[in-house]
């Protein structure tokens, strides 16, 4: 069975997407769309930007869920998948490719999470760092003892977690996890504390978008970061979505599932390859690959 899976923040290029806005017709048009949806010119940073510009959160989402939808589309009857998932804002994306959300819809919900997203970072001033080489429940419980706002947010595969909160928790929190023993404590260049209870005014104003808008029947299950299950209720998809940004991202737990329900071959859809190496962290036997048009 095919797995198609759906990058997150971080997979970013300078000229992604241009490959296929110049071959391909079809996806000239998503492009243009996308440029009168948002109201500026997202092609012309996603082709031709800087890194810098590049990575602010409001063009960042948009422009991986871009070359991430848009590549599903024109991959036409290629793409053929039996099971879709996404890490983090990706799961947007998977939804897209799926068929549960219009691609218009799903873009301008990718938009509102951003700048929602940007909002609650400016807030207050928080952070996340990647820890190697510690299983998870001591990572769990030391952020647990831990005093300010400091949690598990991503668990990527096994001995590679990322933490997520106040600054001086995360900070705190990364000198006790290396004096445990963790091979590495890194602070991360992100503008905030994604998937944690800091994320709470995002989430409210994200909310309100996710429930105005129009989920349907999908094409093949979904596996979403909160629940790591197989889910193919729309109203069910809609609240795992809702409750994603301050809830952590259960990479590992997911692709565990679609292993035991019969995935055997993992296809990267978007920019980079970041996902695929998780994979085989994951399960070495798992065969996978970068998707073409």
């Amino acid at each position: 069975m095919k797995a198609y899976i759906f990058p997150g923040q971080g997979a970013q290029f300078t000229g992604m997407g241009k490959d296929l806005y110049e071959n391909s017709s079809k996806a000239k048009d998503l492009f243009h769309q996308a440029n009168e949806v948002l109201g500026f010119d997202i092609t012309k940073i996603m082709f031709e930007g800087t890194a810098d510009e590049l990575k602010e959160t409001k063009v960042t989402q948009p422009a991986i869920f871009l070359h991430s939808t848009i590549l599903a589309e024109v991959m036409g009857d290629k793409f053929q998948p039996d099971m879709v998932a996404g890490h983090s804002l990706g799961e947007i994306s998977a939804l897209v490719a799926n068929r549960t959300l219009a691609f218009s819809d799903g873009l301008r919900l990718v938009y509102k999470r951003a700048l929602a997203m940007q909002k609650a970072c400016e807030a207050t001033p928080s952070t996340m760092a990647a820890v190697l080489g510690l299983e998870d429940h001591l990572v769990e419980e030391i952020c647990a003892n831990t005093p300010g706002i400091v949690v598990a947010a991503n668990y990527n595969c096994p001995g590679q977690l990322v933490i997520s909160g106040d600054v001086d928790a995360v900070g705190k929190a990364c000198e006790s996890l290396k004096e445990a023993g963790a091979r590495r404590a890194l602070i991360l260049p992100v503008g905030g504390a994604f998937h944690s209870p800091l994320m709470e005014p995002a989430r409210e104003e994200l909310a309100a978008a996710i429930e105005a808008t129009q989920f349907t029947a999908p094409a093949c299950p979904i596996y979403q970061n909160v629940s790591t299950f197989a889910v193919t209720d729309p109203s069910e998809i809609k609240e795992n979505l809702i409750f994603q940004l301050t809830a952590p991202v259960k990479w590992t737990q997911s692709i565990q599932n679609m292993i035991k329900d019969g995935a055997t071959k993992f296809i990267e859809v978007g920019p980079g390859n970041v996902l695929q190496g998780l994979v085989k962290k994951i399960d070495s036997s798992a065969e996978t690959e970068k998707s073409e048009i």
